[in-house]
């Protein structure tokens, strides 16, 4: 808790800007009013403190976050991009969020510890994130779901379940009932192990507290099932996804066309694909796309040109790889049989 003991024990409020502080907001080099636009948008805020803290101007930081809430431009994934992977981004955490902890309270603060903790997850800083959350306890911030999704997505994909697990708990201590985007962390990494029984106890959890399903709930059950090579109750889990009304997503169709290659099952990854074409010409891009790229991977080379020769007729585009080996395989060909 090396972090939490350099944070001051009170905390102000700054409800407004200091004019001293507003000053320098308009005199700083990184930004100035005449070039400031009427309507920014939150892709210029995050360049402003991205510039801002390569420079070390940690006041201007804390008025960008302050400014960017009132004109309604939220934190994104870039906006902490000046936080990489090295020693001095570390190090430079403990001033980062005595600065954020100034932030203006209610949203502006929340959004802004809730970018850096899915920053500081994407870095791999597991450890640095709960050390974030516990700093919102004392910043007197609001949790909320998105407070503890990146952790619960990087702890999971890593197979770190049981501390995952931990993190649900503290979900509930601090008044966040866990939702179903948050048990799906947990349904997706034990499917995509393969480990069909641990996904059956996380789904009798999720009924159990009523929070139905969604398209990545059976997106983790298809590819679970897949993983554990049961492709017939891969296809059953997505004739039910269809039934319910769900939108199947493109990785959906993507995890039983590569077990069924998996399996040996060429003719029928070709039946599967022709089965929905025709419905959405960019999943039809993606999955022929797909199909193609595996069958010339596993040395399929005829069921490859024949799909690449629908990809063709359907006028879907291909990809660099596949264009360049239509070119050399298939038109040759066709010109050879000319008499």
């Amino acid at each position: 808790m090396y972090l939490l003991r350099k944070l001051p024990i009170k905390h102000p409020n700054s409800l407004s800007i200091p004019k001293t502080l507003a000053a320098r907001f308009y005199t700083n080099q990184t930004l100035d009013r005449s070039s400031f636009p009427d309507e920014p948008t939150s892709a210029y805020y995050d360049e402003l403190t991205n510039n801002a803290a390569r420079s070390g101007d940690l006041e201007t930081i804390l008025v960008l976050f302050n400014k960017r809430r009132r004109d309604g431009c939220f934190p994104t994934t870039n906006t902490f991009k000046f936080l990489t992977n090295t020693e001095s981004s570390r190090s430079s955490l403990i001033t980062l969020v005595q600065t954020l902890i100034r932030v203006d309270k209610g949203l502006a603060r929340n959004t802004a510890f809730e970018s850096l903790i899915a920053r500081l997850c994407k870095l791999g800083w597991i450890d640095d994130a709960l050390q974030v959350l516990d700093a919102m306890s004392i910043g007197d911030c609001r949790f909320t779901a998105f407070s503890f999704y990146p952790i619960l997505q990087a702890l999971t994909k890593k197979g770190k379940v049981e501390e995952a697990w931990r993190v649900m708990e503290r979900m509930r201590e601090v008044g966040v009932p866990p939702d179903l985007t948050a048990y799906n962390y947990f349904l997706t990494s034990h499917c995509y192990d393969g480990n069909l029984r641990a996904a059956s106890e996380v789904m009798k959890r999720i009924e159990e507290e009523g929070l139905g399903t969604d398209a990545r709930t059976y997106d983790a059950l298809v590819l679970g099932a897949c993983r554990a090579g049961k492709v017939e109750g891969a296809l059953m889990v997505l004739g039910k996804m269809v039934d319910d009304g769900f939108h199947v997503m493109y990785c959906t169709h993507v995890h039983v066309i590569k077990a069924l290659l998996k399996l040996g099952y060429y003719d029928q990854a070709v039946r599967f694909v022709l089965i929905f074409a025709g419905k959405d010409e960019k999943l039809d891009t993606e999955s022929f796309g797909v199909l193609a790229h595996k069958l010339i991977t596993c040395g399929r080379l005829d069921e490859a040109k024949r799909v690449l020769e629908e990809m063709v007729k359907r006028g879907l585009k291909m990809g660099a790889k596949l264009s360049k080996f239509y070119e050399s395989e298939c038109k040759e060909v066709k010109c050879s049989q000319i008499p």
